[in-house]
């Protein structure tokens, strides 16, 4: 089984991601008075280093194992909507927040996707679920409430992006130390444990 091994070699991944999503987070609690289309463009920035970084990771562990398929689509969707921002930077506030909310909910289901892949193989999987639930949650919270004034979004999103940011640092350092200890050279699973 090679999940272990996807996760351990692409603890960088997770590294940028939360590091992405921490700068996001900063700029956008830093600035609650940022006008919707400087929010745009930050958001755009974002989706797309976040999407770059799990596309790159994916093609770089394809022939490792079956599962930097979920990596490549995770990195896609952060792609897509990030042009998207991009191309259509005038789009009216209720769009802006239905973009964010279904990037929130597909990045919560890839990472639940993934955590379940790695559930036999790790321990600290609990992070990513933990990721995937507040992702999950927040995507639902924005698209329920769409009309929400654009300051009370500007608050939500920048603590969404810390919360997440924090949470996929953690478990790329937990994946670091995994690597570094030799668990992956050695072959060592939670067989042993």
């Amino acid at each position: 089984m090679h999940s272990d091994h996807l996760f351990m070699r692409s603890w960088w991944v997770l590294a940028l991601r939360g590091l992405a999503a921490i700068a996001f987070g900063v700029i956008t609690l830093a600035l609650p008075g940022v006008t919707v289309l400087s929010l745009l463009m930050v958001f755009a920035a974002y989706a797309l280093l976040g999407g770059g970084a799990s596309v790159v990771g994916a093609f770089s562990n394809r022939k490792h194992g079956g599962d930097w398929w979920a990596l490549l689509l995770l990195g896609i969707c952060g792609l897509a909507v990030g042009m998207l921002t991009i191309i259509y930077p005038l789009l009216t506030t209720f769009a802006l927040i239905v973009l964010i909310g279904v990037n929130a909910l597909i990045s919560g289901v890839f990472d639940i996707v993934l955590a379940i892949r790695l559930r036999k193989a790790i321990r600290g999987e609990w992070l990513l679920v933990l990721n995937a639930i507040i992702s999950i949650a927040f995507g639902i919270l924005i698209l329920a409430f769409p009309a929400a004034g654009t300051f009370a979004l500007v608050w939500m999103i920048g603590v969404y992006a810390l919360l997440t940011g924090i949470l996929l640092l953690s478990l790329a350092w937990r994946a670091y130390r995994l690597k570094k200890d030799g668990a992956l050279g050695a072959g060592a699973g939670r067989s042993a444990a």
